[in-house]
């Protein structure tokens, strides 16, 4: 076994590679940039290098420097994670001439299975199923398009240099085929510095199964079971699971088998990832070979209760494979799910940031990259974690991820949390009918942001907690009323959350919180402290986290993001300007002579404040149609207080 190993990567990868370690005594380096000197991956290496400020191309990119520090720092091996450097032939081999071992399979079948259309023809060789296709690569315009014309329709144009579902191209019918062909030409060459394509048949509705590999230098091959990876987001995988559900038996044994034969036929090193489409038909086909290690490794890992990263050591370092065929086997169902800093909301946008609190579910796998006060820079991907559950049953570990979702907090960034969510209660997802293109065509369904309203509540709910106990923004109680509404017998707290005014009813108190009142219907919101100084807490049967930050509350709630403020932090100078209409003075509301969604003129009175005996009116500064009111008559109004919202015709957003 090594002595000491470079960990060539960072973030989840690194702390995964590093447990491993740490299990096996073996000592590990770790590098870093300027932009993850925090970072946990660094936590208890026996050596720390940096490698650059952040930017990963002259850094984790940089195979010189990767080299150059294992090195520096008497490493025996160099472990590649994945992403970076985990599939570049050139590192493995530059790797392996500074006389050290590249964690992974040989140079030359990285770069062998790295080319599609060999990959591809290699596999046909070995007897693997293969898509049927037209062809060698080509660049050539006439070529590409005489390959489709022999293929048939419908045909899909691969980059054959691409990876990751990248420059891929449908063709449908035959009117425009030159046009199109030449783009994806086009797009092959910027993407990839490789213009040529190959054309396979389109497979209709595909599955994405794919099967795990490992052999070792005496000839030994294995597979250690599949895993079903059709939950994605184009092309990019979002929910993994093992073993693939409703899959025959007999279509089992033979996609493993044919994984098996194609890794045998190459002398295939290490672990490696053989993925196969499956048609509605159960046939499959061979898609790519994934050198290395892959993301949803822990889901093969639960139902095998293997340490994949232990056998890539063993291996590496000459031993054989630690158990053969007949003594691996699956037992129970695993659901990975990928956390990314994302806003589904706007095309699933990298949404970097500093990590204000996390907080993990208990009872369920968490690999995360992560910490509370860390950074999420703009560099890298933007996965920042993994939650993996294991149970007897799919419906089980299904239901544990959803409880695990909803256990998970993760404030400061945006995040794909309240998707994964809502992806796991679709029902044909429960069911397992699902193909690769599914979320993409549900995609405006999926991504749609629950109730805002709990969120509204919530905020309202906190900001009272807070003044009840002394440690509100402002000085005014947010119930603090005059005459009583027999909607909101405890009074209203006006919260602006997302750029929306929005005026929580408090109707009973109840033990631990308030039942409140929002746009017509009622909820049970109960708040306490938690052990971080934020706020938790139930809206309904739903959890909820809050902390206060950079004068604002940030909210979890259904794993979506929020912000909200008082509305006494509303000033007339940052309201005004947009036709909203603001308290002149501090006061006493005396009348109300709009409602929602009524239209209003410009300096139309839409409120009026009573103050020192004499009555002010309130008027608007734009047309517009009332959006939200945010006091109720008989309310007391601080000077620049939001009393009404108006929607300015002259605006496109008020906020």
């Amino acid at each position: 076994m090594f002595k000491r190993i470079l960990i060539a990567n960072r973030g989840e990868i690194a702390c995964r590679v590093a447990r491993t370690c740490r299990a096996l005594d073996v000592e590990y380096v770790a590098i870093h940039t300027d932009a993850d000197v925090s970072s946990p991956h660094l936590l208890g290496a026996a050596a720390t290098v940096r490698i650059g400020t952040g930017p990963a191309a002259q850094s984790y990119l940089d195979g010189a420097r990767v080299i150059a520090a294992a090195l520096e720092t008497h490493c025996d091996a160099v472990h590649p994670g994945y992403g970076f450097l985990s599939e570049n032939s050139a590192f493995a081999e530059a790797v392996a001439q500074a006389g050290l071992v590249f964690i992974g399979p040989r140079p030359e079948t990285i770069a062998a299975l790295g080319d599609k259309a060999r990959a591809k023809a290699l596999m046909d060789q070995a007897g693997v199923p293969v898509v049927p296709g037209g062809g060698d690569a080509s660049d050539e315009l006439e070529t590409v398009v005489a390959m489709v014309r022999a293929v048939g329709l419908p045909a899909l144009l691969k980059p054959s240099a691409g990876g990751g579902g990248k420059g891929m191209h449908v063709v449908a019918d035959f009117s425009g085929l030159h046009e199109a062909v030449a783009s994806a030409i086009r797009v092959a060459r910027s993407s990839f510095g490789d213009g040529r394509l190959i054309v396979e048949r389109y497979i209709e509705q595909p599955r994405h199964v794919e099967v795990q590999v490992f052999g070792d230098s005496l000839g030994n091959v294995v597979h250690l079971f599949e895993r079903e990876c059709s939950l994605q987001r184009r092309h990019q995988k979002v929910v993994e699971e093992a073993p693939a559900p409703l899959l025959p038996e007999a279509v089992r044994q033979c996609l493993v088998d044919a994984a098996v034969r194609g890794a045998r036929s190459l002398g295939y090193l290490n672990a490696g990832t053989f993925e196969f489409i499956l048609g509605k038909d159960h046939q499959f086909y061979f898609l790519e070979v994934n050198t290395r290690l892959q993301v949803e490794h822990p889901v093969t890992e639960c139902v095998t209760g293997l340490d994949l990263v232990e056998w890539q050591l063993r291996v590496a370092a000459g031993e054989p494979l630690p158990l053969p065929q007949e003594q691996i086997h699956c037992q129970g169902h695993a659901v990975e799910c990928r956390l990314y800093a994302e806003d589904p909301a706007r095309e699933f946008r990298p949404a970097p940031g500093r990590v204000a609190t996390v907080r993990w579910p208990s009872g369920v796998r968490v690999e995360a990259g992560i910490v509370s006060g860390g950074v999420v820079p703009p560099f890298y991907d933007p996965m920042v974690a993994k939650l993996v559950t294991h149970a007897d049953t799919r419906e089980r570990a299904l239901e544990h991820m959803r409880e695990a979702l909803e256990g998970t907090v993760l404030l400061g960034l945006t995040t794909n949390i309240g998707y994964l969510r809502r992806v796991l209660l679709d029902p044909c997802v429960g069911t397992g009918q699902v193909h690769t293109r599914y979320l993409d065509e549900h995609m405006a369904r999926l991504t749609a942001r629950d109730d805002v309203r709990l969120a509204a509540v919530c905020a309202a709910a906190v900001e009272l907690a807070r003044s009840e106990a002394g440690t509100g923004w402002s000085a005014l109680e947010p119930v603090d009323r005059a005459v009583l509404e027999p909607q909101a017998p405890l009074g209203r707290t006006p919260v602006w959350l997302d750029g929306a005014l929005h005026a929580c009813a408090w109707q009973a108190r109840t033990p631990g919180g308030w039942r409140a009142e929002l746009e017509g219907d009622s909820w049970e919101v109960r708040t306490q402290r938690a052990a971080d100084g934020g706020w938790v807490g139930q809206i309904g049967s739903t959890a909820w986290a809050a902390v206060a930050r950079d004068g604002l509350w940030e909210l979890q709630v259904r794993g979506e993001r929020f912000s909200a403020e008082p509305a006494h932090g509303r000033s007339f100078d940052s309201e005004g300007a947009a036709g909203l209409a603001v308290a002149p003075m501090s006061g006493t509301v005396s009348a109300l002579p709009v409602h929602v969604g009524q239209r209003v003129e410009e300096g139309e009175v839409v409120a009026v404040v009573e103050a020192m005996k004499m009555e002010h009116s309130v008027t608007t500064r734009h047309a517009g149609t009332v959006r939200a009111i945010g006091f109720a008559v008989g309310d007391s109004v601080k000077e620049g207080e939001l009393i009404v919202d108006v929607a300015a015709e002259e605006v496109a957003s008020t906020v």
